[in-house]
């Protein structure tokens, strides 16, 4: 009900992500409750979820309904969490505001002649408005980053590689970044992104992934001050 007041005066979901109540079903017969229980996330529009587009802000993508989810929805789940919408994005990501001409424009929640930044601009405006505690942005030169400040939230671009990045519009890309796009956490504290970030370094995810190093979370050294 919130992310939908949120969206109505912002404009930052592109799509609501069917299923979410047979999930939760299904997680409550679950023995083991992962890290994420009963968490719903969003989750940034390029980010590949199962029986969905991943349009990138293009038209050219409109007709490609997602086979599977992405490796990162795909362990979001197993640690219980609930990928319930899928937020906006300018065109092709690569720009610092958040307007396409599918979804149109997304107004920053806080000052709506404002932009929420880019490119997870619909996660910024959508945590900062009160419509989503915790989502997945990505992040080249600043897309998760901006938005955040932007938006007055609290958002991680992880070390390259150091979270799988596939199936998504990053891996379907044809051409090679000299930086490498990152997907990572945005909330409103930093002790979210913690949670999350622990949740994701899971062995799931080394197996679904092998080119990722399996190095769990390190709580000691985000609790001593140095950069996690």
């Amino acid at each position: 009900g919130e992310a939908l007041e949120v969206n109505r005066d912002v404009n930052c979901v592109t799509d609501f992500i069917h299923g979410c109540e047979d999930q939760l079903q299904k997680l409550k017969k679950q023995k083991e409750k992962g890290l994420l229980y009963g968490i719903p996330i969003s989750i940034k529009d390029h980010i590949n979820c199962k029986g969905h587009i991943s349009s990138g802000g293009m038209v050219k993508f409109l007709g490609q309904v997602k086979e599977e989810d992405s490796v990162i929805v795909h362990v979001l789940k197993h640690q219980g969490a609930i990928p319930f919408v899928k937020t906006n994005i300018p065109q092709t990501m690569i720009n610092y505001d958040c307007s396409n001409l599918i979804f149109g424009q997304t107004l920053n929640p806080l000052n709506h002649q404002k932009s929420p930044g880019g490119s997870s601009g619909g996660e910024g405006a959508l945590i900062a408005g009160g419509g989503s505690i915790l989502g997945i942005g990505s992040d080249v030169a600043g897309s998760i980053r901006l938005p955040s400040s932007f938006c007055g939230l609290c958002g991680l671009k992880p070390t390259g590689n150091r979270i799988s990045t596939g199936p998504s519009a990053f891996s379907d890309r044809t051409f090679v970044l000299a930086v490498t796009g990152m997907l990572g956490p945005m909330a409103r504290d930093v002790d979210s992104l913690a949670l999350c970030m622990k949740a994701l370094l899971c062995e799931e995810m080394f197996q679904l992934d092998p080119t990722v190093p399996p190095i769990p979370f390190d709580e000691e050294v985000r609790l001593r001050g140095n950069p996690v």
